[in-house]
């Protein structure tokens, strides 16, 4: 079992950056990844970015040059997200996989402004 707790989303217009930070506890050294997720009104939830164990990362196609995941050594993955659009805005999850199981954060809310 893991408990995923988010932190960091708010307001922000449309050209500013947020960093979002997801603190792990319960079961973290059976981890095998870590990452986010986004779902928007109307819209199916989206992997953002994620990376491995090993320090792989993959990311959708739309953040690629604009967001950086990373994850401490501990328990904590980060998102920073660099010149956010109006279509970033959504409710972002943590997730984290163990095998073969997703564990999923409660979300924050991103809002960027035009």
């Amino acid at each position: 079992q893991v408990q995923l707790v988010e932190s960091g989303g708010g307001l922000v217009q449309a050209g500013g950056s947020l960093r979002l930070s997801c603190a792990a506890s319960g079961s973290i050294f059976s981890i095998s990844a870590m990452g986010w997720y986004r779902q928007a009104p109307g819209k199916q939830r989206e992997l953002v970015a994620a990376i491995s164990n090993g320090g792989s990362t993959n990311y959708t196609a739309s953040v690629k040059g604009r967001f950086l995941v990373s994850r401490d050594n501990k328990n904590m993955v980060y998102l920073q997200m660099n010149s956010l659009k109006p279509e970033d805005t959504a409710v972002y999850y943590c997730h984290a996989f163990i095998w073969p199981v997703n564990y999923w954060g409660q979300g924050t809310q991103v809002t960027v402004s035009s």
